[in-house]
């Protein structure tokens, strides 16, 4: 190519074969860039006489040096200031694009170089992962959470709106990490000044009033009592003080201890709790408002944490109201404690990894460093560190949580944490005036928690690995290193899907119906395939509870249509594990008066109820059952295929079910049943041969329901009470009033629940 051919200015108006010349500028859209060499001119496009392109003053060997050179530079700056790009790009860290983010890119493959000096911190990191998860693991958590509370509420009366909380729901599931569930009252209007009270009053109205002594709580005063809607909220529940009414934490707890029955709940601070103590409920009341003192929180200085967007979202929801008053006066009645239970919720989940990292390191700081001096055992919860961490990361800029320094972000936090014991002054995040220390450390104990602190410090990332980590000998192979357990992973998160996936079930068919559609829109609209198959299992069961609703069945030509509508909600059903909704079919043939065709079906369910099954809805797992599920499944297999596989559930009939055997309808007339598969098989199978006069098969079907109630096959300490109680009615039917009235007795003796219509049925076997 001859370079000097085009050193001429006219060349500006030269024509070749008809084309006017055009430059590479104007083609391409590129401006002309700084050239130091000899060459006058940038490179310029023409057209060929084959149709090819000439390039004259061709610069582009040394063009394609600067451009490598400059992407490097590119690459380097994002990658320094990667977790600000992120903060940016995706500030809900659990939304679907987020998660194909996650999916789709290289994942924490060169987060520390391999030399000798990073080694233990990798090993830190590596023990982390695999007790914590991977971050698509905790995401995965989160969205888990989310997507329950979503079609919880989306199904529930409008009573009350359920909200998850607690490290779990955060997506931290830790050995030990209990279920912590917040309702919160609806038709209660929670006001911060009289100028935002609604006018026409409709619901009662209170107006919180922040307590100066104590920051951190507010007294809720009386403004209007509602139109009678609201049966939670009477007068009878306020107290008169020099303020005016103001409404009684006591009175308020012992209204909901006495809406819940005594044999399944206990109380344990402000939550009440199962017989276990694995699952907390608190009931609440929530304000549209940040109380006043909360207020500065939005607007102080920060550097890149949290996002604006997750500010806005908090500002947006206000605050919950718990029933608990200040430590330091247990006597102090209508003091309502301030909770920003769903802003920290908001808050975790705009964590990056390395954050969530540190949260996952403290807590086991906590558990397993703090907790076992037995002097220091109590002081500090799990709270104040995470208080901690939410300060540090709001002081420092956010590119500091990379993983390469997640050790250095941990001591930040340790650091903060001491400085606050030396004063003993914890302030809170949303309101630093609030000392969340005050009556829990003073001068007289926190010496003991410095000590301990500052030998964690000492100890330094050696005495996290030995305290914190498995480890072998002192020895960190490489190979324990780069180990990845995907399967283990996907199994512990399936577990825990079984552990809080139950949905309550409600009589309204409307509601239910719109849960559906609901459900059918997220499966749409989600990335991940395993929160797809959790919205699938969701659509499945409600789909069980819509068939207990639709009008009677009978077997009549004009009735075709009805029995259409069962058979769609009930072929839906089926998908919820091997077994439940091929029962809850046995039902319906045995409601219509098709008997040969229910003990068919029973006969299908019963060869299905392997001991190899896992039962669901359980609040706790063993290895066994671990060991179990393995043996049906692998990693390869969708969340979908493997409750159909390996799974089994109780079957559970909504209150006054249409489904459930009329010999049963006392069970749920005021409240819904869950019994085991297997005894109610055997019930089902009980009353056919009782129908069918096929006496010998009925004792046949009595021995075994027997067997299976005494044997606990399947049978929870949930469902001990309903079996025993359809164990009574099946041996009243058959005529055995002794072993029927002691079977009620029993039933009414346990501990965890205890079935309402066994009193009532023992009751009128005393009147005969």
């Amino acid at each position: 190519m001859n370079r000097n051919s085009r050193n001429d200015e006219n060349d500006n108006d030269q024509i070749v074969r008809g084309f006017t010349k055009i430059t590479y500028w104007e083609k391409y859209g590129v401006k002309r860039f700084p050239y130091s060499g000899r060459r006058r001119y940038s490179p310029c496009v023409y057209q060929s006489e084959d149709g090819g392109i000439i390039i004259s003053n061709d610069v582009f060997g040394l063009t394609i040096k600067q451009v490598e050179r400059t992407y490097k530079e590119c690459l380097d700056r994002r990658k320094a200031h990667e977790q600000y790009i992120l903060n940016i790009r995706y500030p809900d860290k659990t939304s679907t694009e987020y998660m194909e983010y996650l999916e789709n890119s290289r994942y924490c493959q060169d987060y520390l170089s391999c030399t000798e000096d990073d080694l233990k911190e990798r090993y830190l990191y590596q023990n982390l992962v695999n007790t914590v998860g991977t971050e698509i693991d905790i995401r995965k958590r989160q969205q888990l959470f989310i997507i329950q509370d979503m079609i919880c509420n989306a199904q529930a009366q409008k009573t009350h709106t359920h909200i998850s909380s607690g490290s779990l729901a955060e997506g931290l599931d830790l050995p030990g990490s209990d279920i912590d569930i917040m309702f919160v009252i609806n038709k209660v209007d929670v006001i911060r000044d009289l100028r935002n009270m609604r006018h026409p009053v409709q619901c009662t109205t209170l107006v919180m009033e922040t307590d100066t002594d104590h920051p951190g709580f507010s007294r809720l005063r009386l403004i209007a009592i509602g139109d009678g809607e609201n049966d939670i909220l009477t007068y009878e529940y306020f107290e008169s003080t020099s303020k005016g009414l103001c409404l009684s934490v006591n009175k308020f707890v012992s209204k909901i201890n006495n809406m819940i029955p005594q044999q399944q709940i206990s109380q344990h601070g402000p939550c009440l709790s199962d017989k276990g103590q694995n699952v907390d409920i608190a009931v609440c009341l929530r304000s549209k408002y940040l109380p006043y003192n909360a207020i500065p929180w939005a607007s102080r200085y920060r550097q890149q944490w949290p996002p604006n967007s997750t500010i806005d979202t908090i500002k947006k929801y206000g605050c919950l109201l718990v029933p608990i008053g200040p430590r330091d006066m247990s006597d102090f009645n209508v003091l309502w404690r301030l909770s920003f239970s769903v802003a920290e919720k908001l808050l975790v989940h705009s964590f990056n990894f390395t954050q969530l990292l540190c949260y996952c390191l403290l807590k086991l700081t906590l558990k397993h460093i703090v907790n076992t001096n037995r002097h220091a055992e109590g002081l500090l919860c799990s709270y104040f560190l995470k208080t901690a961490l939410f300060w540090v990361s709001e002081e420092i800029d956010i590119d500091t949580f990379q993983l390469s320094k997640l050790y250095f972000c941990f001591s930040l936090c340790l650091d903060k944490l001491k400085m606050w014991v030396q004063k003993c002054y914890c302030p809170n995040y949303f309101i630093p005036e609030h000392n969340m220390f005050l009556g829990k450390i003073g001068l007289d104990n926190n010496i003991i928690l410095i000590n301990v602190l500052d030998n964690i410090k000492c100890d330094g990332i050696d005495g996290l690995i030995q305290n914190i980590c498995s480890h072998n000998n002192g020895m960190f192979p490489l190979s324990c290193l780069l180990r990845t357990n995907s399967n283990y992973s996907s199994i512990r998160l399936d577990f825990l899907f079984f552990k809080i996936s139950e949905l309550c079930p409600i009589d309204d068919i409307f509601k239910l119906l719109k849960a559906l559609m609901f459900t059918e829109t997220l499966i749409k609209s989600k990335y991940s395939a395993f929160i797809i198959d959790v919205c699938k299992h969701h659509h499945a069961v409600i789909s069980q509870y819509a068939a207990q609703l639709q009008p009677k069945p009978a077997i009549t030509t004009e009735m075709y249509n009805i029995h259409k509508h069962y058979h769609r909600f009930l072929q839906q059903g089926i998908k919820t594990d091997a077994v439940s909704g091929w029962l809850l079919y046995a039902s319906f043939y045995y409601v219509t008066g098709q008997y040969n065709v229910t003990l068919k079906l029973t006969d299908y369910v019963l060869s299905k109820c392997s001991s190899d099954l896992v039962l669901t809805y359980c609040v706790n797992y063993s290895e066994k059952e671990l060991k179990k599920y393995r043996k049906h499944v692998n990693s390869t297999m969708t969340l979908h295929d493997k409750m159909r596989i390996a799974t089994i559930r109780r079957i559970n009939y909504a209150r006054q079910s249409l489904l459930i055997p009329r010999e049963l309808q006392l069970e749920v007339n005021k409240r819904r049943m869950f019994i085991p598969l297997t005894v109610m098989s055997h019930c089902l199978r009980f009353l056919c041969y009782h129908h069918l006069c096929d006496i010998s098969n009925r004792q046949q079907a009595l021995r075994e329901l027997c067997l299976s109630v005494k044997d606990k096959h399947f049978v929870l300490s949930n469902t001990l009470s309903s079996s025993l109680t359809v164990l009574g009615v099946c041996y009243e039917i058959a005529g055995d009033k002794d072993t029927a009235y002691q079977c009620y007795d029993d039933a009414l003796q346990c501990d965890a629940y205890v079935c309402l219509s066994a009193g009532a049925r023992k009751s009128k076997l005393l009147e005969m």
